[in-house]
């Protein structure tokens, strides 16, 4: 009897990177995560050793290889998703200049608002796809020169870190079409470095890695790499595409007219477009999947980040409780909020406490709750948590609408589908059906597939709604659908209101930050 044949998919996120390993049929044989910390020493600042995560794929792919137990020759590929907008300095040696500064991470507000304001930024926006916010590497590139010159003068190659990583098992620097798309530097119709966001950054094309579309394929892994995770040398390497994309062809939206819903540290809503789009009102994004599929959509900074601040700040004894029962801590916080009713007696969320990215682009933007009265408890303030992270993600569906038609089918992933709660609430605040596929795996899975198309194993994408499992779908509850229909109108009314507040209590947080 024939070996079967193995696909192993590696995630390389924003606080852990995934390896899991599937067969031909999408069924998961194995998988391992390994944790890494972002450091946040003040509000602004929240980056990664890049060694470190380097580090984690190592030991992601080993550890998941181990415990599989297959044959090194029955494992035909690595696809690898990565988080986007990481921009990470080395000089001429390879030697690191920064560490890997992260989507999250805001200190180039006032440059993305430059160049938003003075540098033509909505003519780059519509040429890159990439709306002008602190998270881009275009950004970053004008706030490392204005903050840290010197580092820029001895900088060799400005790259990602999936760019890193592969450097490190191939020895050259490339940068995929799909985390290239996310940098604001990349032209969607040249597919080329774009000259004129090259020309606001100051950085010339030499200094950019390799471009390379998502199916390009790398042999050879350096001999000591190869060893230490236990695979063969001449195994290939499939450099495959970001996370999010990756997510929509792992869950099967990749037709028009659906949209896929993440939630994972952070979250995003997108839909699949044969053709690049991108919107007059610069709200969303436009990303690479293939030169035939352009993923569209809007991201969000804030998602379980958020849930674990309120677990770590406000849930000690909910710890314990979890603790003594042998449960996960976010189980506890869900079953609390559960048993409070929809909209939480009148108690509303804004969850920017790392600024926002869709809809309203805008790094000043802070948390509040808002409604809070005497009879709230620590019950109500949970559930409305909950609540303001999926409320922020329906602005969003409502600027992707505009663009591409109301969705057919909505499909959902990430951590969150996990909990039957989250499920319900998107079901009942978008008041559509949500449709949960049995692999929750979707970023690995996605990379999986793009790396089988690319290896030529399949002719198209099709194949992946026989291989993310069954699925069950939560159908809106109308009494629950009716109060936030109620309730949402005033939750974006007050984001809109606020905005020139968010830009002053942001100013005072910065002149008095320690």
């Amino acid at each position: 009897m024939p070996e079967q044949s193995y696909y192993l998919g590696v995630d390389i996120g924003t606080t852990s990177t995934k390896a899991v390993l599937f067969n031909k049929a999408g069924e998961i044989k194995d998988s391992h995560t390994v944790f890494y910390p972002l450091h946040t020493p003040n509000q602004l600042t929240a980056e990664q050793d890049p060694e470190e995560i380097f580090r984690a794929v190592l030991t992601a792919v080993r550890e998941t290889l181990r415990k599989s137990d297959i044959s090194k020759e029955s494992l035909k590929l690595l696809s690898f998703s990565s988080a986007m907008h990481s921009l990470i300095a080395v000089d001429a040696q390879g030697e690191l200049l920064t560490n890997s500064i992260t989507w999250a991470d805001t200190r180039s507000s006032k440059h993305a608002k430059h160049i938003k304001e003075n540098l033509n930024g909505h003519d780059i926006y519509l040429r890159t796809g990439t709306p002008i916010h602190a998270m881009s590497p275009l950004s970053k590139l004008l706030w490392l020169q204005d903050e840290k010159p010197e580092i820029c003068q001895a900088t060799a190659k400005f790259i990602s870190i999936k760019s890193y990583i592969f450097h490190k098992f191939f020895g050259e620097y490339v940068e995929d079409h799909s985390i290239a798309s996310a940098t604001g530097l990349f032209n969607l119709e040249q597919l080329d470095w774009d000259q004129g966001a090259l020309d606001v950054s100051c950085v010339t094309a030499e200094k950019l890695p390799r471009l390379v579309p998502t199916t390009e394929q790398f042999t050879g892994v350096a001999p000591e790499f190869a060893a230490f995770m236990g695979i063969s040398e001449d195994v290939p390497f499939v450099i495959g595409a970001s996370d999010g994309v990756l997510a929509n062809l792992g869950v099967n939206a990749i037709d028009p007219g659906v949209i896929a819903v993440t939630i994972g540290t952070s979250g995003a809503i997108r839909t699949v477009s044969p053709v690049p789009k991108t919107d007059p009102k610069e709200r969303t994004f436009c990303y690479v999947l293939t030169e035939n599929h352009w993923v569209i959509g809007g991201p969000v900074n804030n998602g379980g980040i958020i849930l674990r601040w309120l677990r770590d700040e406000f849930a000690s004894s909910e710890v314990e409780t979890a603790k003594r029962l042998g449960i996960d801590t976010y189980d506890v916080l869900t079953r609390i909020a559960a048993n409070v009713k929809p909209g939480a007696d009148g108690l509303l969320f804004h969850p920017y406490l790392t600024g926002e990215r869709a809809p309203l682009w805008d790094a000043n933007a802070r948390g509040s709750f808002f409604g809070l009265s005497i009879h709230h408890q620590k019950q109500h303030m949970i559930r409305a948590v909950l609540e303001g992270i999926v409320f922020n993600l329906y602005t969003v569906l409502l600027a992707v609408e505009e663009l591409t038609g109301e969705p057919a089918r909505i499909q959902a992933s990430g951590g969150f589908a996990r909990s039957e709660l989250w499920r319900q609430l998107l079901a009942d605040v978008f008041d559509k059906p949500v449709i949960i596929p049995e692999s929750f795996e979707s970023s690995c899975l996605g990379a999986v597939v793009l790396g089988m198309y690319a290896t030529g194993e399949i002719e198209d994408f099709s194949i992946v709604s026989e291989m993310i499992g069954s699925t069950h779908t939560h159908h809106p509850e109308t009494e629950a659908s009716n109060i936030y229909r109620e309730l949402l109108p005033i939750y974006i009314r007050l984001s809109r209101l606020l905005k020139e507040e968010y830009e002053s209590i942001s100013d005072f947080q910065r002149k008095h930050m320690n």
